[in-house]
């Protein structure tokens, strides 16, 4: 960690804080600006504090470790693409033919030694500080609370290492983890995870399951840690690949997990499955909080550190955040295994404002009638894409994904009703919008083919489709199209909602000839002219099942559900910043805003 913060700071990618900083609220709300402006830093805050407390910390704290494209692609040593290229590589080896071609492999086939983790002997640098039992204390780290209504203080960047009942598999994985107190923490491994899958083993044997958490060291290892590889694969292996060396592991000192020796802090531990604390709220990825659930509860049996380690933490919430980053390695570097499953697959693109799982663009080869449907059905039966909510697919004349206004348009000049499919699977446990957790509706849009014949029959300007929306219903309060150029311009529509959406869209079908598709928001939460923000508004609030109607026209309530839409969970909040700190903030020259830089992101 401390190599990479020095040569961060050599080529200009590192902020340092000198001034103290609290972990509640303040050193969160400084990254949740900073990687919002287009020079994202890393950030390193040399002094933490908990003023509440009166505590200031011994261990400074990294944030925005993955700031933007380039310090991402540094931590990979090459672009993404070429990690893809080289996997893609591996994967369609053949057999050599003669002499030489088996000469040229050998390089190659050497390489590969270098994916499996190497145990070491002895201690590791993560280990020259020892603290066991009731030495062992969480509160000596800077954890922090990120938005003012989470349940407490949480570990962000955990890498959370742990192992199946017979010890034949080892997993990595990162989940949020809630302090309870010096020596308890909460495991939020949801029911989809490998760890939640060892930890039923655990459950039927009656036994207490090792865990063991370690922050910190090369940045890979915890990007590693999210990375969607098979079940039973150690996401080691993948380290090794891409760093063309082994990571380097040394044993846990109270228990078998085994994790890299030069990571900054490790904090040992055993879950009993017997025991659940509520856990939560807490201020997602998803922009929204989640909702108190209980889970399972580790207690810390040692926590050992380097001589000076660097606390590692990130802040989600509302988009764009380092997770767009990490999440563009994801997605370039597995696109090669993802052609295993689909091999007409040209491409996909994950929008970080479509909350990755939420949205996903992808290009194919269409050979026949049907085709991106079989993709839509491929895509939701493949590991982590089968949390995928909405997919939309084009041919191979499409414009490049990431060419947001183009793919946009010609999306628009081939979308047909009739080319949408709606059904029903798996959602992330962290999916707010369904009726029921877990499962809920999916959205495949197949614009494969040419463009549609019709376009609006009479089209009106915002004013006068403001005037005729009013004169059906006069909740509605204000109206903006978006590419009007196109065939299906989408016509969003701010909603003082009194009533179930489903009573406008009924009387719309009125309005027919002036329009092709209606995605109807909550008229006091959201800016019409703000499309980033509305993509992920929409993204995060339908339950494709519920809220799309195909006739007569396409029709979509992207509002916030209640008991009156026959809702019953309980529908969770945005996160906001707290406007004293964000004040505080600026006025001691931390972070630079406006109204604009406010209004833009929703903060």
């Amino acid at each position: 960690m401390r190599e990479w913060l020095e040569r961060l700071e050599k080529e200009g990618d590192l902020r340092v804080i000198e001034e103290p900083c609290d972990v509640y609220l303040e050193m969160a709300h400084i990254a949740y600006v900073e990687v919002k402006k287009p020079d994202s830093k890393v950030l390193l805050f040399k002094r933490p504090v908990d003023r509440r407390r009166g505590v200031e910390f011994s261990m400074p704290v990294v944030m925005n470790m993955f700031a933007d494209f380039e310090v991402t692609e540094k931590f990979f040593g090459r672009h993404p693409d070429a990690i893809a290229g080289e996997i893609e590589e591996l994967l369609h080896m053949k057999p050599p033919q003669g002499l030489m071609e088996k000469l040229a492999m050998v390089p190659r086939l050497f390489s590969l030694k270098n994916v499996f983790p190497k145990r070491q002997k002895g201690r590791g640098l993560c280990q020259e500080v020892v603290k066991m039992g009731e030495e062992a204390d969480l509160d000596e780290l800077p954890i922090l609370t990120t938005w003012p209504e989470d349940g407490g203080p949480f570990i962000t960047m955990g890498q959370v290492y742990t192992r199946s009942l017979d010890g034949s598999m080892q997993n990595l994985g990162m989940y949020r983890l809630q302090r309870y107190g010096k020596r308890n923490l909460g495991m939020h491994w949801q029911i989809h995870k490998d760890a939640s899958h060892f930890f039923d083993q655990y459950k039927e044997a009656g036994e207490k399951m090792p865990v063991t958490v370690a922050i910190g060291g090369d940045p890979l290892y915890i990007w590693c840690g999210q990375a969607p590889l098979p079940h039973g694969m150690f996401e080691l292996l993948l380290y090794g690949f891409v760093r063309n060396e082994p990571a380097k592991l040394v044993k846990s000192l109270t228990n078998e997990i085994w994790i890299p020796e030069d990571v900054d802090i490790v904090i040992e531990g055993e879950v009993d499955p017997e025991k659940l604390e509520i856990e939560g709220p807490f201020g997602d990825h998803t922009g929204y909080y989640t909702l108190k659930e209980p889970y399972p509860v580790m207690e810390v049996t040692a926590i050992t550190t380097k001589r000076d380690p660097v606390y590692q933490a990130t802040v989600v919430g509302k988009p764009p955040l380092e997770d767009k980053y990490m999440g563009w390695g994801t997605e370039r570097i597995f696109l090669p295994l993802l052609k295993t499953t689909a091999p007409d697959l040209i491409d996909y693109h994950m929008p970080e404002n479509g909350v990755f799982h939420n949205l996903i663009l992808a290009k194919m080869e269409s050979h026949y009638k049907g085709h991106a449907k079989q993709f839509m059905h491929a895509f939701w039966g493949v590991g982590q894409m089968s949390f995928v909510k909405h997919a939309i697919f084009v041919a191979d004349d499409a414009p490049s994904l990431t060419d947001y206004e183009a793919v946009t348009a010609h999306i628009l000049n081939r979308l047909d009703p009739k080319n949408l499919l709606i059904t029903e699977g798996i959602v992330d446990a962290l999916d707010h919008s369904s009726p029921e957790a877990l499962v809920g509706g999916k959205l495949g849009i197949d614009c494969t083919g040419g463009p549609v014949a019709e376009g609006v029959e009479e089209p009106l300007s915002d004013g006068k489709l403001l005037e005729a929306l009013q004169r059906i219903d006069p909740d509605v309060k204000g109206v903006k199209q978006y590419f009007t150029h196109t065939k299906n311009p989408i016509a969003v529509v701010a909603y003082d909602k009194k009533r179930p959406v489903g009573e406008l869209f009924d009387k719309v079908g009125a309005l027919a000839r002036h329009l092709k598709v209606v995605v109807v928001v909550d008229a006091a939460r959201n800016d019409l002219a703000n499309p980033y923000m509305l993509i992920w508004r929409v993204a995060n609030n339908i339950d494709a099942l519920r809220d799309v109607r195909t006739r007569p026209l396409i029709m979509v309530d992207a509002t916030d559900k209640n008991a009156m839409d026959g809702y019953t969970r309980e529908w969770p909040g945005d996160v906001f910043c707290d406007p004293d700190v964000l004040k505080s903030l600026q006025e001691r020259g931390l972070i630079e805003i406006d109204e604009a830089f406010v209004k833009r992101f929703y903060l």
